[in-house]
């Protein structure tokens, strides 16, 4: 985020706050879009178009919760890291 205008409003520390399956449906609430970074790929979703059990599938990792990093940014989820996406959504 260095060099961007963004301002941050909150920061969750992931090794001590765990969101898994159970906490999706409160967090993802009010998004319109979910995009995913994963490995190369970067996936996207439409809550409400798209299965809750998809969208869980990529957003969760190994351990069960919610994958780092996660940003919300109005109706939008990052989840995962993609410099093409990071770029695209903050410049």
């Amino acid at each position: 985020m260095e060099g961007r205008d963004v301002t941050i409003r909150e920061t969750v520390n992931a090794t001590k706050e765990r969101y898994g399956a159970d906490a999706l449906p409160g967090l993802l609430e009010g998004a319109t879009r979910i995009v995913v970074a994963k490995g190369k790929k970067v996936l996207e979703f439409k809550p409400g178009k798209d299965e809750h059990e998809d969208i869980a599938k990529v957003v969760l990792g190994p351990s069960g919760n919610l994958r780092a990093p996660s940003i919300r940014m109005g109706k939008t989820w990052l989840v995962g890291f993609n410099e093409e996406a990071y770029t695209a959504k903050f410049d």
